[in-house]
């Protein structure tokens, strides 16, 4: 599971297998796991939260979530290089 970043002890990473889902991260504090949040990213550049099965203080998640817009490009080219693709399918 490639790591992304690491942000007040939460961890941005991809898991290694998505089966075909539209680009997304996922987010937990200390070593990822399965029931980690998700995030899927927009074509518009933003982020929504799919599923918060952290448990994330939504202030918290909020901040992340700038974050991980600001990071939207640099993130699309971490999953670009991981998967072998050239086009990344969007969730909205």
């Amino acid at each position: 599971m490639p790591s992304l970043f690491v942000i007040g002890g939460y961890r941005i990473f991809f898991w290694s297998n998505e089966n075909g889902e539209p680009i997304h991260v996922h987010v937990c504090k200390g070593v990822p796991h399965a029931g980690a949040t998700k995030i899927w990213l927009t074509s518009k550049g933003g982020c929504v939260v799919a599923q918060n099965n952290s448990d994330i203080p939504t202030r918290v998640l909020n901040e992340l979530m700038e974050i991980i817009s600001a990071q939207f490009e640099f993130i699309c080219a971490k999953w670009r290089a991981f998967y072998h693709v050239d086009s990344i399918q969007f969730y909205c």
